[in-house]
């Protein structure tokens, strides 16, 4: 077992002296809440919360007097967010700011809606807003144009998302993928593939965490992204019917329903979609074959495919203090890829003619993914100490039947082909205990263990087929096994020092034991197991004031991992075409990063930052060449050695109040790798600049239109270089039949400039070549709402955009 904690244990050290020999505390003031109704009468019996703006942690909650009055003992200077609940009234969140000046604040509610006639909206719902480390989207109106989780996530302000399914927030390292804050642990394809099954309306809310805290598994160096699906309305019965089409070369058609239902003591939700997605990849690529000789190769990919997903939750409060818990999904995906690829090899001096072939390959499958979990909550006081525990499980199987042919034409005409059939099973759980500690002296304090198993299972069998003779491909029949089982503990404080300096700091330490074993061709096996911790430290500071909003800067340090997922380790060959082979390196080893970042916030929205990624064993996708011929070439996994990245990140956005609402943003990335690729000296420098921007203009106050879309300059995709693209989608949107039916038209990629041309010059391997989809399309969604909601009030921050109803 290796153990390599020693200098971030010195760094966790070193921060508990100097948290625990601090002694210097704000003043505590008495501040009196009155609340009141329009007619200026007291709301008796209120329920009211309220929120530190410095930590979201830090939660008072009282209920109002007879009167309607609430004295809380808050920090003078302090900032709040006030949250005030009533029976027969709408609730009601606001900010306040408390002064030696300023001690009595006044609340008014207004009356909730009394018929069942609908739903009703009277307010702006917050674009982003801020929640101590996590920023908050709310996908409303990117729901209104989407039509799968996917693609919600391919509109979000400042993520982006590759071709290959990775999504990305502030590094050039994908960010993990969490639902529901649970860690998923699968290949970027498999999660795209259950994004894409996802209905958009399912979508509460998306979490970005840049800085990842001791609390998040460590595999985390991009940062985490975090799907938070619905789990029930606040009260009553609601639902809506959704139906959507997009069409471009091909069409995507979507129906599906939600049901929501909630009668004080237990809230249920019901989701049923069924999705048909079609479109279609092309890829053209010239390769240094050999001296004085050009592959050039034109492959086109048609993806059809039909989804199935069924998702159910129930949430039963036992208790005043116990919460339960119980949510299951199903998913199941029907596809049929169609590839064929075009070859030709040319002297490059003379443009001679020397091969000419057709490569085509079916691959006809399903797959299945069952999940269901338990949670349970236990709010231990009214400050806010809890302690939560959860539970998933997961299943899913995986079977596709190949088909694959190669017809030369020049120099002679030769037909060859084969088939075969792969079966894949995994398992996964995971549980986990969090417990959090509202202390004395503005101290919290978080603690939780972690453990997961992870289990593959692969088998595959292949034929291949010349001159009527079918007999066993040794080289791609292939039976692997993956155990993979991670424990983890992890413990973090925070405390705010003096008036509004607040330290967070923590350490999580991982064990990981992952064993991997071939059965077919050969007999083949690796084990890791090893142990490490990975410290966290985060520090803030109120700077100054700007047109009232509050200026602070952020530190911010932590260790991560990368660890290599099971088809990177897979050493399975899977056939693309008679020049190029995808396989997996079960010698793969996991890689680490340092991530330090600077970052100034207005008003807890981050509008600059500045960062560095520090990593070591970095391991990418490299292309390698086969044999001395070099006919032959291979996608795979391998460590290179170390890179170091640098980047600037900077956001901003018009305050709400008008009729008209932007975010705008840009990231710049600088990469330097070093090391080997092939056994040869690898040095490769390259910096990427990324715009991305979400606006909307309300038409009137029942029409709304969007235009949201990123521009990436000179990119890079790992070792890649990458031409400059983007994409720029519009939507409009309006509410009728008393706001019950809400119509959206929406243009993706209207300029179809969503597609790259890439480079890769790296060792033995010189290729050049175009990517691109089928990501221009016009659709329209439809949503008909039922049942009745609770107005939501206006919460002004200079991150707020009006959505269309809502669900």
């Amino acid at each position: 077992m290796k153990i390599s904690f020693l200098p971030s244990l010195k760094i966790f050290l070193f921060l508990i002296v100097i948290l625990f020999t601090t002694s210097i505390f704000a003043q505590e003031i008495p501040v009196s809440l009155k609340i009141i109704n329009q007619k200026k009468e007291p709301v008796a019996f209120a329920s009211v919360a309220i929120t530190s703006r410095l930590d979201s942690t830090q939660v008072l909650k009282k209920v109002a007097d007879s009167s309607g009055i609430a004295v809380f003992r808050l920090n003078k200077e302090g900032q709040y967010l006030v949250t005030i609940s009533s029976v027969n009234y709408q609730s009601l969140e606001k900010g306040i700011t408390v002064s030696s000046n300023r001690t009595m604040f006044s609340f008014s509610l207004e009356p909730a809606a009394k018929t069942l006639s609908g739903v009703v909206v009277t307010s702006q719902k917050p674009l982003m807003r801020q929640e101590d480390d996590k920023t908050i989207v709310d996908p409303e109106n990117l729901v209104a144009a989407s039509t799968s989780g996917y693609e919600v996530i391919e509109k979000t302000p400042g993520l982006f998302v590759d071709q290959d399914g990775n999504i990305y927030i502030s590094s050039l390292t994908p960010a993990a993928v969490q639902i529901n804050g649970r860690d998923m642990r699968m290949s970027a394809a498999d999660m795209a593939s259950m994004l894409k099954s996802l209905p958009p309306n399912s979508i509460s809310k998306i979490e970005i965490v840049r800085t990842p805290s001791a609390k998040y598994d460590a595999t985390s160096s991009g940062g985490v992204v975090n799907v938070v699906l619905k789990k029930g309305v606040k009260i009553g019965l609601t639902g809506s019917v959704n139906a959507g089409i997009q069409q471009g070369t091909y069409g995507n058609q979507f129906i599906g329903f939600t049901l929501n239902n909630n009668d004080g003591k237990k809230s249920s939700s019901l989701n049923i979609n069924y999705n048909h997605r079609d479109s279609y990849e092309q890829i053209k690529t010239d390769r240094i074959f050999a001296p004085d000789s050009m592959l050039s190769q034109h492959a086109l990919t048609k993806y059809p495919g039909n989804n199935y997903y069924a998702a159910y939750a129930l949430t039963y409060e036992l208790s005043k203090k116990w919460e339960l818990t119980y949510d299951a999904t199903a998913s199941y995906n029907k596809f049929n890829t169609h590839s064929e690829n075009k070859n030709s090899i040319q002297k490059i001096s003379s443009s001679q003619l020397l091969s000419n072939s057709l490569n085509g390959v079916d691959n006809d499958g399903s797959s299945l993914t069952l999940g269901n979990g338990v949670e349970s909550k236990y709010k231990i006081d009214s400050l806010g100490s809890e302690w939560t525990n959860d539970t998933w499980y997961s299943r899913s199987s995986n079977k596709s039947d190949q088909v694959f042919f190669t017809q030369y034409n020049t120099p002679f005409p030769i037909l060859s082909g084969g088939d075969g059939k792969a079966d894949n099973t995994r398992d996964y759980f995971n549980a986990k205990s969090d417990l959090k500690l509202k202390m004395k002296k503005r101290f919290t304090l978080e603690t939780g263990l972690q453990a997961s198993v992870n289990n593959y299972r692969n088998k595959t069998n292949y034929f291949r087929e010349s001159n009527g003779v079918r007999k066993v491909d040794s080289s791609r029949t292939n039976t692997f096994r993956y155990n993979e089982n991670i424990n983890a503990f992890y413990l973090q404080g925070s405390k705010t020092l003096g008036k509004d300096f607040v330290v967070k700091f923590g350490s999580r330490l991982e064990n990981t034991n992952m064993k991997g074993r071939q059965l077919v061709p050969g007999d083949t096996s690796f084990s890791i197991q090893r142990t490490d911790l990975f410290p966290y430290i985060y520090l803030s500071k109120s700077l100054m004031k700007i047109a009232g909003y509050d200026l602070r800067a952020y530190l911010v340090y932590r260790r991560t991992i990368n660890r290599p997922s099971y088809s990177q380790l897979n050493p399975f060959s899977r056939y693309v075409d008679e020049y190029l082979s995808e396989t997996g390196n079960p010698s793969l080893r996991p890689q680490f990063n340092q991530n330090y970042e600077a970052n100034i916030s207005v008003d807890e929205r981050p509008i600059l930052a500045v960062g560095i990624n520090d990593t070591k064993d970095i391991f990418t996708n490299v292309v390698y060449q086969a044999d001395s011929s070099r006919s032959q070439a291979y996608r795979t996994y391998d460590n290179l050695g170390k890179n170091k990245e640098w980047y600037f990140r900077a956001l901003g956005a018009l305050p709400p109040g008008g009729r008209y609402f932007f975010v705008i943003g840009t990231q710049y990335n600088h990469n330097f790798y070093q090391g080997l690729y092939q056994n040869q000296p690898l040095s490769f420098k390259k910096g990427t600049w990324t715009f991305f921007t979400y606006q909307t203009f309300k038409i009137d106050k029942k029409s709304v239109i969007t235009l949201n879309g990123f521009m990436r300059l000179k990119g890079q995709q790992q070792l890649y270089e990458l031409s400059s693209f983007g994409s720029l989608n519009t939507s409009i949107n309006r509410r009728f039949m008393k706001d019950k039916l809400v119509v959206t038209l929406s243009l993706s990629d209207m300029f179809a400039s969503n597609k790259n041309n890439f480079t890769l010059k790296q060792g033995s391997v010189d290729a050049s070549g175009l990517r691109q989809s089928d990501t221009r399309r016009v659709g329209i969604n439809l949503r008909y709402n039922f049942g009745i909601r609770k107005r939501e009030e206006n919460n002004n921050n200079m991150f707020n955009a009006e959505p269309p109803a809502s669900n």
